[in-house]
């Protein structure tokens, strides 16, 4: 095997020019690929951490069944009591993965400054719950003024542009008003405590945090719309559904958990997009870097004619032929691989040092371009271009393999 290597190596010196720019445009393309996976890498770990702590939403959340399809219709009848919510969160604290679980309530209702009132979506929650689903989440801290609390019951925080219609800012006082659980319209006076940026254009005119007690009282009721359970490790979410959806029905709670995914209104619409322009970039640059490689095993076939003639009237088979020419198109993969290699790590540490800024589509304000360093990554796609070259290689050559031992050797 080690004579059937050297032969191959020095075959592929023959030509140096020809063979190093087909291992610059396999390097190009390995690093391309590697580059654009780790950016989407890191996009999923950012959407996961937008949707699990930016939106609030936990690793589940737990309503009462059949919440999904009929709560926004009859809200009274698919909440939990306050016995209920009390239940639910001693049995899911009893879990060793469970970090917090903490009741919430949503309100749709209007504000108004006095003069000028618009429609809100607010959520009530329990600050100090808050505070550890957030984590160090920075993007829903208030640009003015401070959070809401337990003790300012009253107090609440605005979304930047929802305030800005309005006129309002830390320390202003205005009304909200929503329609009860049993149908009437109740109105509460409060005051903003803090403006902040959800972090998304289309939530940034209409969101608005209140203290968990302030939203009961504005539904005036006691019960819960749902109790948001935040794990250890988000790979456990799946698992923790159906340990918690199993252990609560036991316990009598008729209740239904949805995850994280099913919650976030972007990460699964995001993530396919970003899976098909992988694929596509990644089909193309494959497509390049085989039809390169075919290019260049074909002109050294073309020159080789004679060769294969003489290596065939020597008695090497058929197999033997289209073998050698395999192996030099594996040792251009491997090559092309590994100058690729060198290239992903050079253009990853520039981005390190100096990452460029952009605004996502849906995002208010920029955010810095980071790609990850996946190794298990980088070790396929040295595989995929070792196998990729070999049948590029191998194309040409069953061609000239079968060529006439005579007319090869005539070949001019």
């Amino acid at each position: 095997m080690m004579n059937w290597m050297k032969l191959a190596f020095r075959n592929i010196l023959r030509n140096k020019r020809r063979s190093f720019v087909t291992m610059v445009a396999i390097g190009v393309g390995f690093a391309a690929i590697g580059l654009y996976h780790g950016y989407i890498h890191n996009a999923y770990n950012g959407l996961r951490v937008i949707a699990i702590r930016g939106e609030g939403l936990g690793h589940l959340r737990i309503n009462k069944a059949g919440w999904h399809t009929k709560g926004k219709l009859e809200p009274e009848k698919y909440m939990f009591t306050q016995e209920e919510t009390e239940k639910i969160i001693k049995l899911v604290g009893e879990e060793k993965k469970v970090v917090l679980s903490t009741p919430q309530i949503q309100v749709v209702g209007t504000v108004s400054n006095g003069s000028t009132s618009t429609v809100f979506i607010a959520q009530g929650i329990i600050p100090k719950d808050e505070v550890v689903i957030k984590g160090d989440w920075k993007v829903f801290r208030p640009r003015q003024g401070q959070k809401i609390n337990d003790e300012t019951v009253y107090g609440v925080e605005m979304a930047k542009d929802l305030a800005n219609y309005l006129n309002m800012k830390a320390g202003s006082n205005g009304i909200v008003m929503a329609q009860t659980l049993v149908g009437q319209i109740n109105a509460l006076d409060m005051e903003i405590l803090g403006v902040y940026d959800t972090g998304n254009d289309f939530s940034n005119d209409k969101f608005m945090r209140f203290n968990y007690k302030f939203a009961q009282s504005l539904l005036d009721t006691q019960s819960a719309e749902r109790v948001v359970v935040l794990l250890k490790e988000w790979e456990d979410t799946e698992m923790m559904r159906d340990l918690l959806l199993k252990k609560l029905k036991a316990a009598g709670i008729d209740c239904e958990i949805r995850t994280w995914k099913e919650l976030s209104l972007g990460y699964l619409k995001m993530k396919s997009y970003l899976d098909m322009i992988f694929i596509f970039i990644a089909s193309i640059v494959l497509v390049i870097v085989i039809m390169t490689t075919i290019n260049t095993m074909g002109m050294a076939i073309l020159e080789r004619t004679k060769e294969i003639g003489t290596l065939r009237a020597l008695g090497l088979k058929f197999k033997g032929v289209s073998t050698l020419f395999a192996i030099e198109g594996a040792i251009l993969g491997f090559l092309g691989s590994i100058a690729g290699i060198i290239l992903h790590s050079v253009v990853w540490a520039i981005i390190r040092l100096y990452p460029p800024r952009y605004i996502p589509p849906g995002f208010s304000e920029p955010v810095e371009m980071w790609i990850d360093m996946v190794p298990w990554m980088l070790f396929l796609l040295i595989i995929c271009f070792v196998i990729l070259s070999m049948v590029a290689a191998i194309i040409p050559a069953r061609g000239a393999a079968r060529k006439n031992i005579v007319d090869a050797l005539g070949h001019v």
